[in-house]
């Protein structure tokens, strides 16, 4: 099954910018990911498993590493991705 999710991500500090580019960038190191990055979101598609997983584990390492952040996600079932 295929996922599509937007996410946006608000780190609760003063010197946001690192944070969602931290969080972007690791995002990109999943070959089995398509990654769309706008000025108000990142979009993520793929497996629905693959998805899940890594939104579980870079969400848990951005708490962890940085501290409060607030996450806005929207779940969609299949592939919205641009062709």
């Amino acid at each position: 099954m295929k996922l599509s999710v937007e996410i946006s991500k608000y780190p609760l500090h003063q010197d946001y910018i690192p944070f969602i580019k931290g969080f972007i960038d690791r995002l990109n190191e999943y070959d089995d990911l398509k990654v769309i990055t706008n000025t108000l979101s990142t979009q993520i598609f793929g497996d629905y498993d693959l998805v899940m997983s890594v939104l579980s584990t870079e969400i848990k390492r951005s708490y962890e590493e940085f501290g409060k952040a607030i996450f806005v996600c929207k779940f969609l079932n299949g592939d919205l991705s641009p062709q």
